[in-house]
């Protein structure tokens, strides 16, 4: 199909004849859409703590390399069942149950998809101000964002193809981009910048383990979209090549993060004479030590990585949304849930100033996630990668029963497992000056929301499982791994609209 025919799959599953992306194409996927300022600013977040840079690089590879060893295993649903994670998780939370990840990445996409726009139009602005003198003003900011936004929401109704092609060129331009900034920064780095925490601080374990969280939560924020792009992959694509190109696509991101890391620190010693230290804003501090030749490759980069960001959160809502509502199409789907979240952004903006609130929600909605993600993950083990492409497409449909109907539609061992675990993970939150939830300072100050989530989901379910063994179909020929079976029967497949109704 070429890039510029109108995609016309959703999330039915897709043909074998139709399926011809590669693993690789799914690493410059995901690595371009972290291949942005969003991940800059996430990455200077470690001397914004103030760690040491050293210590800031420690920080960094710890959450990205746990990150991508969290997020690869979700690469492996798109190839298997031909359509996205939230239909594929009708297998664990049945099939009604499923739209608990779908809203939880519409949620995130939105949220994503706005702190791109924000930030990217940001640094436009602010770097056509200092090379041309452009006023920054709010019309100015209007006409970026308009801009950044018209252009990725055009790009999503053309769909996976475009979206694939415009990923193409933006891995390798903005990855020359920021090896470009090196070459701009090298005078005035000083890898030996010592942080604003003394020996022995108390606080320095809290900012170490914070500033790993916060890079481990953008691995973490592609859990959910994933198989918005595997899919497109053959179903019998070694696995071991899917994980690894998801697991690399994360590693790759260290350049941005790594950018982020150097520049702030340049930032932070000069702090005096550039940014104001109790509210650090790192795209005006980077403006503000970029020489002026550089400040062309930053528009660059801010317009590159606007595009390749937004694109990937922005398609993966409108093919989440067609999945919650199936009498929308994907190009319907999309179209509203551009222009909403066009809408959001202009009234979070301007009207609202929800631009650090949004960051705070996002952080809210990845710690939510990482449970569901993990309850994906335990399910595939224990069913040993082995689904119903069929039944998994019932709530589609509009049909009753199947192997993953469990109770009128919803399998409440997986259901109970999330919301308990990410109810507990939320009070755990610790983000001072943004949100602390009622058990967030037990741990001294550090933030274990995320990693009590994860192994409290991983518990919980396991042991629902083992207690309350699922139908014995849903398992497939070679039978569970792990836990045991039940014997219950399964309802067949049939209309919803069945007067037999005997799929309740």
């Amino acid at each position: 199909m070429s890039i510029t025919e109108v995609e016309v799959h959703g999330v039915d599953r897709i043909p074998d004849a139709d399926r011809d992306a590669t693993p690789f194409d799914l690493f410059r996927l995901a690595f371009g859409g972290a291949n942005t300022f969003a991940t800059c600013v996430l990455g200077a977040f470690p001397i914004l703590f103030g760690l040491s840079f050293w210590q800031g690089v420690g920080a960094t590879l710890l959450g990205l390399v746990v990150g991508a060893l969290i997020l690869a295993p979700l690469s492996l649903f798109g190839p298997l069942n031909g359509t996205n994670n939230a239909v594929s998780s009708s297998a664990h939370l049945g099939v009604h149950g499923r739209v608990v990840g779908s809203f939880l990445s519409l949620l995130t996409a939105i949220a994503f998809f706005s702190i791109s726009v924000w930030s990217s139009g940001d640094a436009l602005v602010g770097g056509a101000h200092r090379l041309a003198g452009l006023p920054e003003s709010d019309l100015a900011y209007g006409a970026a964002y308009a801009l950044f936004a018209g252009l990725v929401l055009i790009v999503c109704v053309y769909g996976f193809r475009f979206m694939l092609f415009v990923n193409k060129i933006a891995v390798a331009a903005a990855s020359l981009l920021f090896v470009l900034g090196a070459l701009a920064f090298a005078g005035d780095f000083d890898p030996s910048y010592p942080g604003t925490l003394a020996a022995g601080d108390p606080l320095f374990w809290p900012s170490f383990i914070g500033a790993a969280l916060i890079v481990l939560s953008n691995p973490v924020s592609f859990g959910a979209f994933l198989g918005d792009w595997s899919r497109y992959i053959p179903a019998n694509t070694p696995r071991s090549r899917i994980m690894g190109a998801a697991f690399l696509s994360q590693i790759a991101t260290i350049l941005p993060f790594l950018f982020g890391l150097t520049t702030a620190s340049i930032i932070a010693t000069q702090a005096a004479k550039y940014v104001d230290p109790a509210a650090p804003n790192y795209v005006g501090g980077l403006l503000a030590i970029s020489p002026t030749w550089y400040f062309v490759p930053v528009c660059l980069i801010a317009l590159i990585g606007g595009m390749s960001t937004g694109t990937t959160a922005l398609y993966g809502t409108g093919l989440d949304f067609s999945s919650v509502f199936p009498r929308f199409s994907r190009v319907q789907a999309t179209v509203f849930i551009g222009v909403l979240s066009i809408v959001f952004i202009f009234v979070g903006r301007f009207a609202a100033n929800l631009t650090q609130s949004i960051s705070t929600f996002a952080t809210l909605i990845i710690t939510c996630t990482a449970p569901w993600m993990v309850i994906m993950m335990l399910g595939y083990v224990t069913r040993r990668g082995w689904y119903d492409p069929e039944a998994l497409q019932v709530f589609n449909r509009r049909q009753r029963g199947g192997r993953y109907w469990f109770t009128h539609g919803w399998n409440w061992r997986g259901l109970s497992a999330w919301l308990v675990s990410a109810a507990v993970a939320l009070m755990f939150v610790n983000l001072p000056g943004q949100f602390v939830g009622p058990l967030g300072d037990l741990a001294g100050g550090v933030d274990i929301s995320l990693p009590l989530g994860l192994a409290l989901a991983a518990v919980l379910y396991l042991a629902l499982l083992a207690v309350f063994p699922e139908p014995r179909e849903v398992y497939g020929p070679a039978g569970p791994r792990l836990v045991r079976a039940a014997d219950t029967p399964v309802p067949p497949i049939i209309p919803a609209a069945d007067p037999i109704g005997t799929g309740g």
